[in-house]
């Protein structure tokens, strides 16, 4: 994933209801920042709050300002200009300044002009560029929505994800995305999947081929995107291995330098993984609650232990003679 945006990608999104004005020669310049950067005192000449490649957004106020200042209007596109901003946005489908137009035409500074008010305009481009920007990965996996848990299916090849994945949709979770999951990181330490524009709502399972979801069980059986909120690995049974029979302590796995609860699932012959995967996402749900099955019950039992300890002391002792 590219850790950059362009110009050029920011007139590619419908929502932002932007046109270029000036600056055509500019689409190629970059954005390595995901906030925007509203001018303020600099179109008094005051440039320290400036910053270099981020989007600059002016609205009806410093439009005003440029139109009634004649004085200090050089100085003000010369500070925003010089501040090398990756472009420049007008927002509430404002006509900028001819003189700003112009000076940023010869500097290759692309200046476009949004329909959307400031206030929406920002919220929306902030959005998307942060996501746009933020850390990413894919993984060889199954991502699913298990009574509001997104579950990651992990496992070699051939083990069962999709078949397992298959049963869970037809139980009535639902699919997220199949083989390769993109996953992305939110601030400050989520992580969201989701499948490719290619395959998305589409499985592959062996002996029936490729299937859509979608068009079999209906839109309710799919989503676009869910946080990652637990990891399922499937292996297969080792009976020389030792799992994991108590749960007192909690495993997790780091995707992209986020912890996420864990479980390792051993794969035999006539066992019920889309069981157990139901059952693990309602004991994570528990715990997302406050309550921890295994230590609850770890608990009770030391309780119930230390009151057999206390009365076994209180029987008085036969007196020696």
């Amino acid at each position: 994933m590219s850790s950059v945006i362009t110009v050029g990608e920011l007139l590619e999104r419908a929502e932002l209801e932007v046109t270029a004005v000036a600056g055509q020669t500019g689409f190629d310049r970059i954005v390595t920042v995901p906030r925007i950067q509203k001018p303020g005192l600099a179109l008094t000449g005051w440039p320290e709050q400036l910053h270099p490649r981020r989007v600059l957004v002016l609205g009806g106020t410093e439009v005003e300002y440029l139109r009634d200042h004649e004085a200090g209007r050089g100085l003000g596109i010369e500070t925003l200009l010089a501040s090398d901003p990756a472009c420049i946005v007008v927002c509430r489908g404002l006509t900028p300044p001819p003189e700003l137009a112009i000076a940023a035409e010869s500097r290759g500074v692309p200046v476009l002009v949004s329909s959307l008010i400031t206030a929406d305009f920002i919220a929306a481009v902030t959005s998307w560029m942060s996501d746009r920007l933020a850390p990413s990965t894919d993984m060889h996996g199954v991502l699913l929505d298990v009574l509001g848990i997104g579950v990651l299916l992990l496992g070699k090849s051939g083990i069962g994800k999709s078949e397992t994945a298959l049963d869970l949709v037809v139980r009535g979770h639902r699919l997220v995305a199949d083989d390769i999951v993109d996953i992305r990181k939110r601030p400050p330490d989520t992580v969201f999947g989701s499948g490719s524009e290619i395959i998305r709502h589409h499985m592959e399972i062996r002996g029936l081929g490729i299937i859509n979801i979608k068009d079999l069980f209906g839109i309710v059986s799919v989503r676009d995107t869910k946080k990652i909120e637990l990891v399922v690995e499937l292996r297969e049974w080792n009976e020389n291995e030792e799992y994991d029979r108590l749960g007192f302590d909690d495993r997790f796995d780091r995707i992209l330098d986020v912890a996420v609860p864990a479980v390792q699932l051993p794969v035999r012959p006539g066992g019920n993984i889309a069981t157990l995967i139901e059952v693990a996402a309602r004991n994570q749900l528990l715990k997302l609650q406050g309550t921890h099955s295994a230590r609850a019950f770890r608990d009770q039992l030391d309780r119930a232990m230390a009151a057999q300890s206390d009365a076994t002391l209180d029987v008085p002792m036969d007196p020696v003679e």
